[in-house]
């Protein structure tokens, strides 16, 4: 096989609107079934975006042989419910991120994965995978900036509506759980490991009891990352990573346009450069790569360990917001 046959379980907006044709586009991936309860709805995205068999149930689908892998963009609740069942059946499974509600369900599902060695799972951070992730790691660690000492982050949308799933407290809604996710995500990704502890703030809606802002510390020991995240702010993004010499600024570092170039800027004593990445779509890179990774039986490029992780620092975000002191993930 050059493609792996994929499966879609929901009509989801950013499973229609972004992954399905990015993935589409493909060299290494086909969308080739989608289940949905709204039959039109699912017929309508099938004829759309070229995908050949719906189904009216997720069971359905993945009791299809001929469906390789998953990709799971249901509401937070229900990512580790149908991540399990998708294993069970014999599936590859990229999920959308946040992996879970909570670390202790996060570690279920890594359990359930490590008895299908021969099933590959990862949580969907499409932004790792377009270039200017790689670069910019890269600038670190090979001293361009100095000593690594600070991450500055900001990632806000403004959504009121009480019928979005964002907006829904029992089922993972939440600026942390949907936004603030990246910010904690990248900085593990450049610190290259685990904070030892945190500090977060949060800030409450009075109808929904989500978080429609949140703010935190992380302390990695030789150096911080300091970030804020909100649901109800003026739409914007950006990324400053400081050290001893010089910082690294990223335009737009969560969802750059896939028919736009990127930009970053380098800058140091010696003045300032501007790193240009030529338009590229993050989710069809992050489908490529997966589905490679099947096809040559390799490791998948972040590990379910890492969605693990992740969810341990959100939730000691939570934990830190509500209890008004640091906490200490080790």
């Amino acid at each position: 096989m050059s493609k792996i046959r994929w499966g879609v379980l929901s009509t989801a907006n950013i499973g229609r609107e972004k992954v399905i044709p990015a993935m589409q586009a493909g060299m290494h991936s086909v969308v080739t079934a989608i289940a949905s309860a709204n039959k039109e709805q699912a017929e309508a995205i099938a004829k759309q975006h070229n995908i050949a068999k719906v189904y009216h149930s997720y069971e359905a689908l993945l009791a299809d042989p001929e469906i390789d892998a998953v990709y799971i963009p249901l509401p937070n609740h229900l990512h580790v419910p149908w991540a399990i069942k998708a294993l069970q059946a014999n599936k590859h499974v990229l999920c959308e991120k946040p992996i879970a509600l909570s670390a202790a369900e996060a570690e279920e599902l890594l359990q359930v994965s490590l008895h299908n060695p021969h099933l590959k799972i990862m949580e969907a951070f499409m932004y790792r995978f377009h270039p200017q992730w790689p670069a910019t790691k890269n600038l670190v660690y090979n001293g361009s900036i100095g000593e690594l000492k600070n991450i500055e982050s900001y990632f806000s949308y403004y959504n009121a509506d009480p019928e979005n799933i964002r907006n829904k407290k029992d089922i993972g809604g939440g600026g942390l759980m949907d936004i603030g996710c990246y910010p904690i995500s990248l900085s593990r990704f450049i610190f290259d490991r685990e904070p030892e502890r945190v500090f977060g703030t949060l800030g409450i809606d009075p109808v929904f009891e989500t978080d429609s802002m949140a703010s935190a510390i992380l302390d990695f020991k030789t150096g911080t990352s300091v970030f804020s995240c909100s649901t109800q702010q003026v739409p914007f993004q950006k990324v400053n990573i400081i050290g001893t010499e010089g910082r690294i600024e990223l335009e737009v570092p969560f969802s750059p346009s896939p028919d736009a170039p990127a930009r970053i800027w380098q800058h140091t004593k010696n003045g300032s450069e501007e790193i240009i990445f030529d338009a590229t779509n993050q989710y069809t890179l992050q489908g490529d790569l997966f589905s490679l990774s099947i096809l040559n039986n390799e490791p998948i490029p972040f590990s379910i360990t890492d969605a693990v992780s992740n969810m341990k620092v959100i939730e000691a975000v939570f934990k830190s917001g509500r209890e008004g002191t640091w906490v200490n993930l080790f």
